[in-house]
């Protein structure tokens, strides 16, 4: 005989305000076990409610075949699978990025008979046209987890979900790391032989900056995946007699949009 579900209306809960929620309560009846109860109940309550899609189940046993299944709804997060797993990956290895600004001028060297080696304020490989710079491995940080996800959850909304967030940057703490220093990547996955999806979401984090000294520019702040730049003008060192380009301004500008990740669910 079939479990048989009944929706008890009384016991539904409703939260509103900043986080919204909802708990939906169903009897099972004739059940052979939890999982019957809870399999019952994933075929018979609605996969979204009041627009949120459906995140948890909990069951509660009466007696023997008889079990209380009560089915959260949450907006923002998915039903994980019933045999969930979560795979983690790592790497390291890091980056790249141009530096046109050295951290700290060691020694000049004047060849003889040039006269004194002009003061390039720092300025990295720099020429007529201003720091040319060099490229300098840097400590990114790229992860990404794999979640198996159940069918009902992988909603039209929730991919656009993933695909508005691609290419943002956290706008509040995520995983640990501050707000500024993840970038995420983009999520890719397939159904599996259970119908479940199995997606894997990547990311890349670098470290936000505070109080650094770049050449003559002390005090800078960044954010992670913020970029800075360097404007150079024509100058007279009056030591060395020349007119070089230095480096007089540098600006910290924004290049990703951000956004509240946690809209990934994960």
């Amino acid at each position: 005989m079939p479990a048989t579900v009944l929706w008890n209306i009384e016991g539904t809960e409703i939260a509103a305000g900043a986080s919204p929620s909802a708990n939906l309560r169903y009897t099972v009846k004739d059940a052979a076990d939890e999982n019957d109860a809870l399999t019952a109940v994933a075929t018979a309550a609605p996969t979204t409610y009041n627009g949120m899609p459906r995140s948890t189940r909990s069951c509660e046993a009466l007696d023997a075949s008889t079990f209380v299944v009560t089915v959260t709804y949450q907006p923002g997060r998915f039903e994980s699978a019933a045999s969930s797993s979560v795979r983690y990956e790592f790497d390291t290895s890091g980056g790249s990025e141009q530096m046109f600004l050295a951290l700290s001028t060691i020694a000049s060297y004047a060849a003889p008979g040039a006269g004194t080696a002009p003061d390039m304020k720092g300025g990295i490989n720099v020429t007529s046209d201003g720091p040319q710079g060099i490229s300098r491995p840097v400590p990114v940080y790229n992860f990404s987890e794999t979640h198996t996800i159940a069918a009902a959850s992988m909603t039209a909304g929730y991919k656009a979900t993933i695909f508005g967030l691609t290419g943002k940057v956290n706008n509040a703490t995520f995983k640990g790391f501050a707000a500024g220093e993840v970038l995420f990547l983009g999520a890719r996955g397939a159904s599996n032989a259970n119908g479940d999806y199995e997606i894997t979401f990547s990311f890349s984090a670098l470290p936000n900056v505070t109080g650094a000294t770049f050449g003559p520019f002390t005090g800078v702040t960044k954010k992670g995946w913020d970029y800075l730049w360097v404007y150079s003008e024509e100058e007279e060192d009056a030591t060395a007699k020349r007119v070089v380009k230095r480096p007089v301004a540098a600006y910290v500008v924004q290049v990703f949009a951000y956004a509240n990740l946690s809209g990934l669910g994960i």
